[in-house]
């Protein structure tokens, strides 16, 4: 059986005795080594659902287990060692004056030793490609460089998840591509769970589960491939579907008898082969 890394148990939140609920009696588990995208529209309660999971906040109702310790005030520091966090802004998480010194800064806090620091800070630039970097001023980097080197600090602690929270937002297409294959890379070296918090649909195929949020509650989950067919649902709500769905979904329309519901390039490519090598 696999191990449950991660359990939501009837979550609620809300910020302020008198807001709105972010959270409604949310439940879902995530295990070990699983690649989970979870999506919804803006104020769905994704980025809530994040910062819960990495004791940021506590909920209102309802109980979160990490790797099977309960999340409270007397465990934080313990499940912050098993849960790391990457924002949409490097930014935001820069507090040293070099790459090295930034990627340290975790571990100085943990209080690991200097020799395992220099070894950790090493093998963590190395996974994100940025050893070359490691003396050099964090903010004479570009968007995608900075983005590489808070995965790396988040690595050098050795989570058990990490967690993308709209990670490459702030990417063009290209560094998107090149920091989702540098963690896919990273995530099979270290049989790690991955969590992205995303819009973009090319990260959300390569998902093994989709958790869909809306108005706070958990509308559905499921493989892309459980999800994307429910195409009407899914714009209603204000969001988006693979081109290649809606391109299959076309092709259907008119007559062409796909053998799946594809939703990459190289799956329409397939199907269309597979047809045509029938005829």
């Amino acid at each position: 059986m696999k191990h449950k890394l991660i359990e939501f148990r009837n979550v609620s939140f809300r910020y302020g005795e008198e807001a709105p609920w972010a959270l409604k009696n949310c439940s879902f588990t995530i295990y070990e080594n699983e690649w989970v995208a979870i999506i919804g529209h803006n104020g769905s309660g994704k980025s809530t659902i994040a910062k819960l999971m990495n004791g940021l906040l506590f909920p209102q109702k309802g109980e979160i287990i990490i790797n099977e310790t309960p999340l409270n005030k007397d465990t934080i520091w313990e499940i912050r060692k098993q849960v790391g966090m990457v924002f949409q802004n490097p930014d935001n998480q820069f507090v040293g004056a070099t790459v090295q010194d930034d990627v340290a800064f975790g571990m100085e806090n943990r209080g690991f030793p200097r020799t395992e620091m220099v070894t950790r800070i090493d093998e963590a630039l190395h996974a994100v490609e940025m050893q070359k970097y490691r003396l050099t001023e964090p903010h004479r980097l570009s968007g995608g460089q900075k983005q590489r080197v808070a995965i790396a600090g988040v690595l050098a602690v050795s989570p058990r998840v990490l967690i993308l929270d709209e990670a490459t937002a702030m990417l063009d297409p290209k560094g998107r591509l090149e920091i989702m294959k540098t963690i896919d890379a990273v995530r099979s070296k270290r049989e790690l769970s991955l969590l992205t918090i995303t819009h973009d649909l090319h990260e959300v195929v390569q998902a093994e589960r989709v958790i869909v949020l809306n108005n706070g509650e958990i509308w559905d989950e499921g493989t892309p491939k459980d999800i994307f067919p429910k195409k009407e649902a899914l714009q209603k709500m204000g969001l988006d579907v693979p081109f290649v769905a809606t391109l299959a979904e076309e092709l259907k329309n008119v007559g062409v008898q796909l053998s799946s519901e594809p939703l990459s390039h190289e799956e329409l490519l397939e199907d269309l082969w597979i047809l045509h090598s029938m005829k």
